[in-house]
């Protein structure tokens, strides 16, 4: 997809508004009007928009700094439209993620939940994060949520698919030891027990 630099968009912004107007005040509207109707166009995809499609391509490359400050240039994300704004907390989550800073990195991610993001391969990979996020902390209740959530969905993308088996195997493991755990109350008599002795048969 074709994505606009936010500073060249804001040259082309520039351009086309002040431009427009100074060739409508000097030669006429309708010399003026193509350019003054380019700017707003570039305005409007700015504040709906926002800067996130930039921001996306940076994170692909894990570079969270650059992807952080592209994120900064959107006006404000409350006005984007909707999926835009799914995106950008998603984006955001994952920076600070990447850098180290769980508490932030779940805040976005969350608040990226409650507005919904638009493919199963991307519901997958918010809820993985967020379950990640969640058996990182011992929460393994919340974690089953999330879990349960992504075997709902439909997965098509590879690498999510190869995140989910890494997790399946998360999930699995912790599903033997809550097993061994509740096999622990039942020991036999027979077993020996650390610093004991084991009983010994009688003899016949």
């Amino acid at each position: 997809m074709f994505v606009i630099h936010p500073y060249l968009r804001f040259a082309l912004m520039a351009v086309g508004i002040i431009g427009g107007i100074v060739m409508w005040a000097t030669l006429g509207f309708w010399y003026g009007f193509p350019f003054l109707l380019a700017g707003i166009i570039l305005l409007v995809g700015y504040i709906f928009l926002g800067t996130v499609g930039s921001a996306a391509k940076a994170m692909q490359t894990m570079d969270f700094e650059k992807s952080e400050k592209l994120l900064n240039l959107t006006l404000n994300p409350k006005w984007l439209y909707a999926t835009n704004r799914a995106y950008f907390y998603m984006i955001k989550g994952s920076v600070a993620l990447g850098q180290k800073d769980t508490e932030k990195g779940e805040m976005y991610l969350k608040m990226a939940e409650e507005i919904d993001v638009p493919t199963d391969n991307e519901k997958a990979m918010l809820q993985l994060q967020l379950a990640n996020i969640a058996a990182s902390k011992s929460k393994w209740k919340q974690a089953e949520i999330h879990y349960r959530k992504i075997k709902e969905l439909k997965i098509t993308d590879p690498n999510v698919k190869e995140q989910l088996k890494q997790f399946d195997q998360v999930m699995a493991s912790r599903g033997q030891q809550k097993a061994v755990q509740r096999m622990g109350g039942g020991r036999s008599r027979n077993v020996m027990q650390p610093g004991g002795k084991r009983r010994r048969p009688k003899m016949r």
